[in-house]
């Protein structure tokens, strides 16, 4: 049986352990490296037919005998040298440097037999190879090339970092080392303060064989130990020496949940080429049939791409109830993506989602994503124009939602191209749009647009920044069967119909700055008065404008409708105050504005939004950053009559790295009888963080909690108090090992995506399959 455990994604590097023996080794090496230059003593005459013996100083090279190959040269210095002529013996003691063909020696005393060739190196002996790997050890016996030999306590420090640690090794003329009793680890041995300390995790074994040429460390009767303890058999075991990637078995993941039941996942990693991989991995399952899983990752000239996907064969729940049919059907989800840049200006972009049912992705506990979607889009950025061409399509796993209804868009075409020369001073941007969209079972439109945007941005004597802009839009729409909208006000009329767009606004901000409390703070008023023509807007089907809700970052914007379906029109002046103080490590921002419409016209936008009335409801946004460890962020919608509280949310992340708190809170309160898409009242409470409590452990958890009560919305389920999901774990990092245990608990059930308890366990070897 053949493992092989690296990093699919070709960064594994190999491990570092060390037996107690090389343990204390650690602490000879660097010394034993930083040496003074000892004086030069000249070798004594090499007799004929030996390779030359001679200092490294300058004059010695400079002598009269004869020079041979730099390879059968070898160069040596020491406190003392001792040359017996009756047995051709040379011995050097003291700060020993030896070198030949760029494989450097070090030791207290080297030993050389030139009639055998044999040298001895005794104390501290370090041997650095051209390739970057050293090793070390008490007494090594070599040959005279210096690459081969025998090693007695060795210690082998790879180019990365790694470490292999032996009672007795042997290293070969072609790189290759051969150790008995050894161990191999990746991990630091030394704190921060430099002293001793075991490694987190190595590898153990009667044998360990590595291979320059293959770049790969073998094993025999291998076992991992996790700080001290033998725990992990792993016959055959097998890895790179460097950081590529190598075909092999990948680190289980153990998880057990009420739905399926004990699950092992054993992913097998297999290196097609160096920029192409494939990832296989057999889910198993106590209570449901087994899983299949695979990844394709490439590498091209021009981009990359990916391909996931699952299978299986089982029974479906559907999201409303019992099985349908108990016979097993074939299950699956894929999903692909990758971006592909065919010059500077050209690039294609894609993501691509479907699975075969609505409970599938949940039930694997894959993604809890209630839609999926699949785009592409076909991208050229000029120096003064842009092009998309476009498409998507969404899969609905929702439980009420018609697959039917929902819309595939294609194909979504823009093109925009700036004016190199400016008109009356301002930028000159013109638009062609046009859009498709198409459904199984409901209304279809298609749009096209063009436009011209004029935009001139200056600064009055008196620091004002004034930006005027105009409009000009074109729209042609074309519909059928828009009866099949449910809500009469994103139909339109059926057939072709037209529109015309004109806009003008100027927006100004007159900002002043001055010190306060030992920083600077900027208070700014902000001003913006648009004017649109009156719209046949209702006569448009709408489809990209449907989601709305005034806030902070729509305040200001000449069409507050997302999309294009929908324009604003009327009169109306935008009026706020932007106040900003910073200090070093400390800032606050804040922003709060409201609106009012000139016209008495009926307001486009459904009651609950903001913008019902001609005075609009008062928005804004506060944030609050301290260093890195603060950082607090409030928005809000308060109404225009009674300052009732209609939006309020709250997001706050507090903390390090290691030890911290995100919170969030949301509460929607829009104060409508009659409610639409998207216009339900909400509240909800989040919580998450991480404690560390000791060096490298930590404790981590999260919750999500319905606060929604009948009051709010008639059609839920919560009673003001539901939990939805929340987890609880505990978790070990360092440089070289993560261990996490996590509990988690769902509190709906979809289809047979079932609520209750789940439990998983997770251990990464870092640079071992990870």
């Amino acid at each position: 049986m053949s493992w092989a455990l690296f990093h699919r994604s070709a960064r594994t590097r190999p491990l570092w352990l060390m037996t107690a023996s090389g343990a204390a080794l650690m602490a000879c090496p660097v010394a034993a490296q930083q040496t003074v230059e000892p004086p030069r003593i000249e070798a004594p005459a090499t007799p004929a037919g030996q390779p030359d013996l001679q200092n490294r100083d300058a004059s010695a090279a400079a002598t009269d005998a004869p020079v041979s190959k730099a390879e059968d040269q070898i160069g040596f210095a020491a406190d003392n040298i001792n040359y017996d002529n009756d047995t051709d013996i040379v011995v050097a003691e003291g700060n020993v440097a030896m070198n030949r063909d760029t494989v450097d020696m070090r030791a207290d005393k080297v030993t050389w037999n030139r009639k055998t060739g044999e040298v001895v190196a005794e104390g501290n002996v370090a041997i650095k190879n051209p390739e970057g790997d050293t090793a070390y050890g008490d007494r090594i016996v070599l040959t005279d090339t210096l690459r081969d030999g025998v090693v007695e306590n060795l210690l082998v420090v790879l180019d990365n970092g790694a470490r292999l640690a032996a009672v007795k090794g042997t290293r070969f003329d072609n790189g290759n080392i051969e150790l008995e009793n050894a161990a191999y680890t990746p991990c630091p041995v030394a704190d921060d303060s430099g002293c001793p300390k075991n490694p987190s995790w190595q590898v153990r074994a009667v044998r360990v064989i590595y291979d320059r040429g293959k770049n790969k460390v073998r094993y025999k009767g291998a076992r991992i130990e996790m700080f001290g303890l033998p725990l992990i058999p792993l016959p055959g075991l097998s890895h790179p020496a460097n950081q590529e990637a190598g075909s092999g078995l990948l680190v289980p993941e153990i998880r057990l949940d009420r739905t399926n039941g004990f699950e092992v996942a054993v992913p097998y990693y297999l290196r097609l080429a160096p920029d192409r991989d494939i990832t296989i991995t057999p889910h198993l399952y106590t209570s449901s049939a087994p899983m299949i899983e695979g990844e394709f990752r490439a590498l091209t000239d021009i981009g990359s791409f990916r391909i996931n996907g699952f299978a299986t064969h089982s029974a479906v729940v559907p999201v409303s109830g019992q099985v349908i049919d108990p016979n097993r059907q074939f299950r699956g989800y894929l999903e692909s993506a990758g971006k592909f840049q065919f010059d500077p200006r050209w690039s294609l972009t894609y993501s691509g989602r479907i699975t075969t049912d609505r409970t599938f992705m949940r039930r694997y506990d894959i993604s809890r994503d209630d839609r999926l979607r699949s785009t592409f889009e076909l991208e050229r950025i000029g120096g003064q124009s842009y092009l998309s061409i476009a498409g998507w399509a969404t899969q609905t796993l929702r439980v009420n939602d018609v697959q039917g209804q929902q819309p595939v868009a294609l194909p979504i075409i823009d093109y925009r191209q700036r004016l190199a020369d400016p008109l009356l001073g301002g930028q000159i941007e013109l638009q062609l749009n046009t859009l498709a969209i198409g459904r199984t079972a409901g209304q279809d439109t298609q749009r096209a647009f063009a436009g011209a945007t004029w935009n001139l941005r200056g600064l009055t004597g008196m620091g004002q920044e004034v930006v005027l802009t105009a409009m000009v839009r074109g729209d042609v729409y074309h519909s059928d069967e828009n009866l099949l909208t449910s809500i009469p006000g994103y139909r339109g009329k059926s057939g072709w119909e037209g529109r015309g767009i004109a806009a003008v606004a100027a927006d100004m901000r007159w900002p002043f700055i001055g010190e306060f409390a030992g920083g600077t703070q900027t208070l700014t008023p902000r001003i913006q008065i648009v004017a649109t023509p009156q719209l046949k807007n209702l006569d448009i089907p709408n489809e990209d404008s449907r989601a709305f809700d005034l806030e902070d970052s729509n305040l200001f914007a000449i069409n507050r409708f997302s999309g294009y379906d929908r324009f604003e029109d009327g009169a109306r002046i935008t009026y706020g105050l932007e106040w900003n103080y910073s200090r070093p490590g400390f800032n606050i921002s804040s922003v709060v504005g409201q609106s009012y419409r000139l016209s008495d016209k009926p307001s486009l936008f459904p009651d609950g939004t903001g913008l019902t009335d001609r005075t609009s409801d008062i928005v804004g946004r506060t944030t609050v950053a301290y260093k890195d460890f603060i950082r607090l962020t409030h928005r809000f919608r308060l109404d225009k009559d009674n300052l009732a509280i209609r939006r309020n949310e709250f997001d706050a992340t507090i903390g390090s790295r290691s030890t911290y708190a995100v919170l969030g809170y949301s509460r929607l309160n829009r104060d409508i009888l009659l409610l639409g898409e998207d216009l339900q009242d909400r509240e909800e409470a989040r919580v998450g963080g991480r404690v560390a409590f000791a060096k490298n452990w930590s404790i981590f958890g999260s919750a999500i909690i319905d606060l929604t009560s009948k009051s709010d919305d008639p059609l839920s389920v919560a009673d003001g108090f539901d939990p939805i999901r929340h987890r609880l774990g505990v978790a070990y990092d360092d440089e070289c090992l993560s261990i996490a245990l996590t509990w988690r608990r769902d509190y709906i059930d979809t289809g047979d995506a079932r609520r209750g308890n789940s439990f998983s366990f997770r251990i990464a070897f870092r640079n071992l399959g990870f």
